[in-house]
């Protein structure tokens, strides 16, 4: 089974993905870290993030084993991950390392923004999450805080509205639902309540029943 997640909900979305996967057994995907690892390499080397042959190269050598670097998730590198991200050829070229993970067994969940609607188009269950987004600010603030990173949410809320504008009008792949995608809101949710929710709509998928 391939269950993919979306949606503009970052903060807590790849957590929900974790333990989707940790539920079922299954292996797990965060693919905002794989740009999040390009952006890095091009911001290491003090190449600009909009070099297209640059960027492509950083992303087909991509080391699988550096994605647990906690850099990775600082503001710096996922403000120049949306830039990254939106370069065609860089999501062309992480397509198929996308498709070949989700293939393997025993199954997989991937969490991402186009996972649904281009990366496994077929997947068994698609659910994208949703939340407002003061509150996906006040999340990462937080979860910023608890890095040792002085985060000012202000700074933090801005920046959210402006990747979820880029990555909704970008050409290629964009921020979008399925339209056999599964809403769920957790503005209101914890990870518990988000991770409850989530298993109630894949259960309801699997038993082929209709989710009200």
């Amino acid at each position: 089974m391939i269950i993919a997640i979306d949606g503009p909900a970052a903060s807590g979305k790849g957590t929900l993905g974790k333990r989707l996967a940790h539920h079922y057994g299954y292996r797990h995907l965060d693919t905002g870290v794989i740009y999040r690892a390009v952006a890095k390499a091009l911001l290491d080397i003090g190449a600009d993030l909009t070099d297209e042959a640059r960027a492509v190269a950083m992303a087909l050598e991509l080391d699988p084993e550096k994605f647990g670097d906690p850099v990775l998730k600082t503001q710096k590198v996922g403000e120049a991950a949306s830039v990254v991200s939106a370069i065609p050829t860089v999501r062309a070229a992480l397509v198929n390392f996308q498709r070949q993970f989700a293939e393997g067994p025993p199954g997989a969940v991937l969490d991402g923004r186009d996972i649904g609607t281009v990366i496994c188009p077929n997947a068994d269950v698609k659910i994208f999450v949703v939340a407002d987004p003061k509150v996906r600010a006040r999340r990462r603030t937080l979860e910023a805080r608890a890095r040792g990173e002085d985060a000012d949410e202000a700074l933090v809320l801005a920046d959210i509205l402006k990747r979820d504008e880029r990555d909704q009008n970008r050409a290629t792949a964009p921020l979008k639902a399925a339209a056999d995608a599964h809403l769920l809101d957790n503005s209101h949710l914890d990870i518990e309540g988000g991770v409850r929710a989530a298993i109630d709509i894949i259960e309801a998928v699997r038993a082929g029943r209709q989710r009200v």
